[in-house]
């Protein structure tokens, strides 16, 4: 049990161990892969970038409505059943791309992995990460999640390149033995799960049975909902521009494949880093803070790329690639501990995740295909500065959003 401004037991350390497992587990499949391995997936499958781009859009659009009905859903059932649910679906649909993989069953298995990742997975995530916080804890919750779902990232991707690059002769081979392997690591973690959350995290939350009109209207008439909605929609434009980060090192800085990879991996290990320092600071300071910090580090870095003020040196290319990881691993880690902040009262958090997440995911429906269509109209260095001239965009938009945050009132009424 969490007791206010008390440190979690370690019964609770073992059960976010779990929920850290599951929450970058089940994404791994769908997108970082693609991430790290993105031009070999273009060749493995055959496709151009915006190909690849609309099989995210896919992705995306069934998502968006998959936030909204999931929302309820977490606040009426079992964390435990919906996440292991969300875990086995989604590793058997990495096992059917792996037995065929070409773009016809691309199209099909992303618009499977838009429900089975969301419809029975997010909010319950979310909202057992909220009641594991307790009272005080909140930064350190999500900052935590966040932080261990990178560093979960960062080792599932070091030991898909080292699979991969054993693969020396065959590229498609070595990718989808990559494939194999992550869904049935994805499945093996919904076994845990399954065994591993203890009832008393399922009994806390699988307590409303009846949707509850009058408080979906409470958060509606929200304001805050709606900037931490943007906030998270400009903070995931960010995020998403994070997948152009290997062939930005294969087109621009001249890297080989696996350099490459190398480079969106070494991307993932700064995101525990980031993300737990932004956790630790909003819990000292306050979140608004640090989604300020954020937002200027990735208007400063989209600018510099864009302004081609990097491109002397290799060294200095990098260093503002990490820049930009501030922000965008920093603010992850902490927008969705402004619950208490925002009045959103902890029975309706999975609603409220999923109103947030509507808008807040928006990106997952435009933001591929708009990045592959530039991309391939504006082959080379161009293309990419017209992708980080995006992230400037939206940076200064969210920064415009988190000086919006004030103080409020217990009352919206």
């Amino acid at each position: 049990m969490i007791t206010k401004k008390a440190a979690p037991s370690k019964h609770n350390w073992i059960t976010l161990v779990i929920l850290i497992l599951a929450g970058e587990g089940i994404f791994f499949l769908p997108f970082v892969l693609a991430r790290i391995f993105r031009p070999t997936v273009l060749r493995t499958f055959e496709i151009t970038n915006l190909e690849l781009g609309t099989c995210f859009s896919i992705y995306g659009f069934v998502a968006v409505g998959c936030y909204f009905l999931g929302g309820p859903l977490a606040d009426q059932f079992p964390a435990r059943k919906l996440i292991s649910l969300g875990l086995w679906s989604t590793g058997l649909g990495g096992l059917v791309l792996f037995v065929s993989p070409v773009l016809t069953t691309m199209y099909f298995i992303y618009a499977y992995w838009g429900m089975t990742t969301i419809l029975f997975f997010w909010a319950p995530l979310i909202k057992a990460t909220r009641i594991w916080g307790g009272e005080g804890f909140q930064g350190r919750a999500f900052g935590g999640l966040e932080s261990g779902r990178g560093l979960s990232a960062a080792i599932l991707g070091t030991l898909s390149i080292a699979v991969f690059a054993s693969y020396q002769n065959s590229d498609q081979s070595g990718f989808l033995t990559v494939l194999l392997f992550t869904s049935i690591t994805v499945i093996v973690i919904g076994i845990l799960t399954w065994f591993i959350i203890p009832e008393s995290v399922e009994e806390k939350y699988a307590t409303k049975k009846e949707y509850d009109k009058e408080e979906m209207v409470h958060i509606l008439k929200n304001p805050d909902i709606w900037r931490l909605s943007i906030i998270i929609l400009c903070a995931y434009v960010g995020y998403k521009i994070t997948d152009d980060y290997s062939l930005f090192a294969y087109d621009v800085l001249g890297f080989s494949e696996t350099e490459s990879a190398g480079v969106s991996n070494a991307a993932l290990w700064l995101r525990p880093v980031f993300a737990l320092l932004a956790g630790l600071m909003a819990d000292r300071f306050s979140g608004r803070k640090v989604l300020l910090i954020g937002f200027l580090s990735m208007i400063i870095s989209g600018l510099l790329i864009y302004n081609q003020a990097i491109y002397s040196t290799v060294g200095m290319s990098l260093f503002i690639l990490s820049l930009s990881l501030i922000g965008v691993y920093g603010i992850r880690g902490v927008y969705f501990a402004l619950f208490k902040e925002a009045n959103i009262r902890e029975k309706a958090t999975g609603t409220a995740v999923g109103i947030m997440s509507v808008v807040g995911y928006l990106p997952d429906v435009f933001m591929s295909p708009l990045m592959g269509y530039v991309l391939d109209t504006y082959p080379g260095v161009y293309g990419h500065q017209v992708i980080f001239l995006m992230l400037y965009l939206a940076a200064s938009i969210g920064l415009v959003c988190a000086l919006w945050l004030r103080s409020r009132e217990d009352d919206w009424f």
